[in-house]
């Protein structure tokens, strides 16, 4: 038997689940919690996903593919690769206020479960490694192209950007405003000349 259809957009759900993950932490979510912020009920929930673990599961892939998506379209686009990665920074600095104060979702959950659920922190790991894999593409494309003189290793290069993104993730919540932001952004893309 397959259960109830269901009634509820999957994609919103993992939204507001995202939200509270990112609020609260994996640890201090609980299932209760879960579905009073997606507004579903138990038979909906565990139709959909086998439990808490399964969505977080979904969660964090679904937040790394919508942190890429913008990066991925201008580049689809056309806008060429080193553009493409400036404005994927540039507009991290000038994300809303209440974004800057969450910090890093990604970050958050690997410092968090490093020491509680190594399989969790391995796929949050492996989902970084995407992002990086991602950045090290486009800086070799942008490098054949002539368009990056930087004849700097793209796998160290790669490497800067996402510590560079996880940085700035947590330097978001000191300065929480573009003015502080950009100009950090700024300095630190000066590697992709």
């Amino acid at each position: 038997m397959a259960g109830r259809p269901q009634i509820f957009s999957e994609e919103e759900a993992l939204g507001k689940a995202t939200q509270l993950f990112w609020s609260k932490g994996y640890e201090a979510t609980s299932t209760d919690d879960l579905l009073a912020a997606m507004s579903i009920g138990k038979s909906s929930f565990y139709n959909t996903f086998k439990g808490k673990r399964e969505l977080f599961e979904k969660v964090i892939e679904n937040f790394v593919n919508q942190s890429v998506a913008g990066l991925l379209k201008d580049t689809e686009a056309g806008t060429d690769p080193v553009q493409a990665i400036k404005n994927f920074f540039r507009k991290l600095a000038n994300s809303p206020q209440n974004m800057h104060q969450k910090g890093c979702f990604m970050g958050n959950i690997v410092v968090e479960l490093s020491n509680i659920d190594k399989p969790l922190e391995s796929m949050a790991i492996k989902r970084l490694k995407k992002m990086e894999q991602l950045f090290q593409d486009l800086i070799i494309k942008a490098q054949q192209s002539g368009l990056l003189k930087s004849n700097e290793d793209p796998v160290v290069i790669a490497r800067y950007l996402v510590t560079m993104w996880n940085g700035l993730n947590i330097t978001r919540r000191m300065y929480p405003d573009p003015e502080r932001l950009l100009p950090l952004v700024e300095m630190q893309l000066s590697v992709l000349k």
